[in-house]
C-alpha cells in the first residue's frame, strides 16, 4: 500500500516542468508521506504501558504563587462596550371609585370612675336611746381656696344596770376650716366649739345602803363648753418654713375657766451637707377653779413655757440623722417661780436592707404643759378642782426595727425607757362623813397626784394590707413602772393590745372589726369615812377587760348606704374607771347619704 503511494508521488514529481512547481510539490509530498507513516504505525503497533520515574519531587514555593486579578484582562477578539440605560416612569392617571374605610381604634373596657361627693350626712339610732348624727360639707370656692365644716353629735340616755344616778351623756362638736394654696405659700384657719354633758354616776360602796331619797337628791351633772380658733402659714423656698398658732378656752357648770395659747414657728437653714432646723414652742396657760373639794376655796394657775429646739438634720438614700437639743424656760407666774430645762432631741434611722429592715433609735424629751381640757378629754369624771402643772420628760431613750416583710406586710418593734418628773396620775377622791353640797364630793370624782415615774415599754406592731378589700393590724405594748413617792402607778395599765380590720365582702357589702384589750390597773380604795390617812385606805386593782366591736354596711347605690354597729359585744360591764361600769352590748343602725349642694 505504501509502495503504491510513493510511486504516485514520484511520478508527480518527475512530471513537473518548472523549478518552483517542483519545490512546492516536494514539500507537499514530504508532509503527506509523514502523515501516512504515522497513521500506518498507529494501526500496526500497540501503545502498551509506559513507566515514568520522578527523579525529584515537586516542592512548591511562595514565589510560585500568583495573584488572581480582580478585573481580569479579556483576550477576546470581539469586545463590546455596555450601553447606558436610562429609566423613566410614565405615569398615567387611572380612574377609580374605590374609597378606603377609615381606621377605628379598638375599644378598651374602662373601669367605671368612682363618683366623689363633697358632702355626706349620717344618722343612726341604737339601744340605750343612743343617737349618732354627722354632717360634713366642703365648698370649693376657687381653684386655690376651699372651706368646710363638720358637725358631730353622739349621745345616750344611759340605763346602765345597777346604777342609781343619772348616767346619760351628750357630746356635740362643730368644726370649720378655710384653706388657701397660693403660689409659694399656703395658709389655713380653723375654729370650733364643743358642748358635753357627763354625770358623776360612779358612787362608791359606801352609798350602797343609802336611801333613795339621798341618792335621788344628788345633782351629779357636769357640763363642759369649749372652743378654739387657730391657723397656720407655710412658705416655700424660704428659711422660714411654717408657723402654727391656736387659742382654746374651756368653762364648765362650776364656773371653772381656762385659756391656752400656743404657737410653734419652724425654720430651716440649708448647709453644705446638713440642714439646720430650729423649732420654737410657746405655751401660755391660765385658768381658775371657783371652788375646791368639800367646800374648800378655789384656786388659780398660770404658766408660761418658752422653748427652742435647734437640730442638725442629715438625709441621704439610707441614713436619716437628726442631732438636736431642746431648751425650755418655765415660768409659774401664779407663784412667781421659774425653772430652766434642757432635753435631748436625737433621732436616727438606717436602711439596712431596702424596705425590708430599717433600724432606728434616739432619745427625746420635752416640757409638756398639762391642761384642764386635756384631763377631761382623757377622763371626763375629774373634779373641777385640780392642781395644774407641767410634766417634764427628762428623756425617753428608744430603739427598734421596722420594715416590710413583703409589699403587703409591715412590722415595727420598739423598746424604750424614760423618766418623767411630775407625771400626773388620776386618783379617786375620798368620801367624807357628812352630806356634801356638790355632786362631785361623794367619792365619785377623780383628782390628781404628781410623782416622778420611770417607765419601761416594749411595743410591737404588725400590719397586713393585701389590697383595698382587706387590711389587718395588730399592736401590743407592755409597761413597767417605777415610782418615787407613790406606792403604785395609779390607773396606768400594764398591757394594751389592739386588733383592727377592714374588709370588703362583695362590691357592695363591707365591714370591719376592732378589739381592745386593757390589762390590770392599780387603784386606791378609800375607807368608810374621812380623808386619806393611816388605816383609812387599801390598795386594789381593776380587772383587765376586752372590748369587741364590729360594723358592717351595704351600699344601696353610689349615694346611699346603710350600716349596723355593735360595741362591747362580749357584754361585760367592765370598769374603765374605778366605780364607773360601762354600758353592756350596744347596737346601732343607721344610714349615710352622700350629696353635692
Amino acid at each position: 500500500m505504501l509502495k503504491d503511494i510513493f510511486s504516485k508521488l514520484f511520478a508527480l514529481l518527475i512530471g513537473t516542468q518548472s523549478y518552483s512547481e517542483r519545490l512546492v510539490r516536494i514539500v507537499l509530498i514530504i508532509t503527506l508521506s509523514l502523515l501516512c507513516i504515522t497513521i500506518a504505525s498507529a494501526q500496526e503497533k500497540d501503545l502498551g504501558t509506559e513507566v515514568v520515574n520522578i527523579v525529584k519531587p515537586y516542592t512548591p514555593a511562595i514565589s510560585d504563587a500568583f495573584k488572581v486579578r480582580e478585573t481580569p484582562v479579556l483576550n477576546d477578539s470581539v469586545t463590546t462596550q455596555k450601553k447606558e440605560v436610562a429609566y423613566e416612569i410614565f405615569s398615567v392617571p387611572v380612574a377609580s371609585t374605590f374609597t378606603p374605610a377609615k381606621g377605628k381604634a379598638a375599644n378598651v373596657e374602662k373601669a367605671k370612675p368612682i363618683k366623689l361627693y363633697d358632702n355626706y350626712a349620717t344618722l343612726g339610732f341604737g339601744n340605750y336611746t343612743s343617737i349618732l348624727a354627722e354632717l360634713y360639707s366642703n365648698f370649693q370656692i376657687s381653684r386655690t381656696d376651699n372651706a368646710g365644716f363638720f358637725l358631730r353629735h353622739n349621745s345616750s340616755q344611759g340605763g346602765i344596770d345597777d346604777i342609781r344616778i343619772e348616767n346619760k351623756y351628750y357630746d356635740t362638736r362643730l368644726d370649720g376650716n378655710y384653706t388657701s394654696r397660693q403660689k409659694g405659700m399656703t395658709y389655713a384657719v380653723d375654729a370650733g366649739i364643743e358642748h358635753q354633758i357627763f354625770n358623776w354616776y360612779g358612787l362608791p360602796e359606801f352609798f350602797d345602803s343609802s336611801s333613795g331619797e339621798i341618792v335621788d337628791g344628788i345633782d351629779a351633772q357636769q357640763t363642759y363648753f369649749s372652743g378654739y380658733a387657730g391657723g397656720s402659714i407655710a412658705v416655700e423656698d424660704s428659711f422660714f418654713e411654717k408657723i402654727g398658732a391656736n387659742l382654746r378656752f374651756l368653762t364648765d357648770s362650776y364656773s371653772s375657766s381656762e385659756f391656752n395659747i400656743t404657737a410653734q414657728p419652724e425654720f430651716a437653714f440649708p448647709l453644705t451637707q446638713f440642714t439646720l432646723k430650729v423649732d420654737g414652742d410657746i405655751n401660755y396657760l391660765t385658768g381658775s377653779f371657783d371652788q375646791g373639794l368639800f367646800g374648800a376655796n378655789g384656786m388659780s394657775y398660770s404658766h408660761l413655757n418658752i422653748g427652742v429646739s435647734p437640730a442638725l438634720v442629715y438625709v441621704d438614700e439610707d441614713l436619716t440623722l437628726s442631732l438636736g437639743v431642746a431648751g425650755y424656760v418655765g415660768l409659774d407666774t401664779e407663784n412667781s417661780n421659774s425653772d430652766f430645762f434642757i432635753y435631748p432631741r436625737i433621732n436616727a434611722s438606717y436602711r439596712l436592707v431596702d424596705e425590708l429592715l430599717i433600724v432606728y433609735g434616739g432619745a427625746d424629751g420635752g416640757l409638756q404643759q398639762n391642761t384642764y381640757y386635756d384631763f377631761k378629754e382623757e377622763n371626763p369624771f375629774v373634779a373641777p378642782a385640780l392642781g395644774i402643772m407641767p410634766t417634764s420628760e427628762l428623756y425617753n431613750a428608744f430603739g427598734g426595727l421596722k420594715g416590710k416583710l413583703s409589699n403587703s406586710v409591715g412590722y415595727n418593734v420598739r423598746a424604750s425607757y424614760g423618766k418623767e418628773e411630775n407625771k400626773a396620775l388620776f386618783q379617786i377622791n375620798p368620801v367624807i362623813d357628812v352630806i356634801p353640797d356638790e355632786g362631785f364630793d361623794y367619792g365619785n370624782s377623780f383628782g390628781l397626784v404628781y410623782d416622778d415615774v420611770n417607765t419601761l415599754s416594749v411595743f410591737g406592731e404588725l400590719k397586713v394590707e393585701i389590697d383595698e378589700a382587706f387590711s389587718l393590724g395588730v399592736s401590743g405594748e407592755y409597761f413597767s413602772y417605777s415610782m418615787t413617792n407613790e406606792p403604785e402607778a395609779w390607773n396606768l395599765p400594764d398591757f394594751e393590745v389592739t386588733v383592727f380590720s377592714n374588709f370588703d365582702i362583695t362590691e357592695d357589702i363591707y365591714g370591719g372589726a376592732a378589739i381592745f384589750y386593757v390589762g390590770e390597773r392599780n387603784i386606791l380604795f378609800t375607807g368608810d369615812v374621812g380623808i386619806f390617812g393611816d388605816g383609812m385606805v387599801r390598795f386594789g386593782t381593776l380587772d383587765s377587760y376586752i372590748d369587741a366591736n364590729l360594723h358592717a354596711g351595704y351600699r344601696v347605690n353610689e349615694r346611699l348606704s346603710i350600716f349596723v354597729k355593735g360595741s362591747n359585744l362580749l357584754g361585760e360591764n367592765y370598769e374603765k374607771w374605778q366605780n364607773y361600769p360601762v354600758q353592756g352590748i350596744q347596737g346601732l343602725l343607721g344610714a349615710t347619704y352622700k350629696f353635692d349642694w
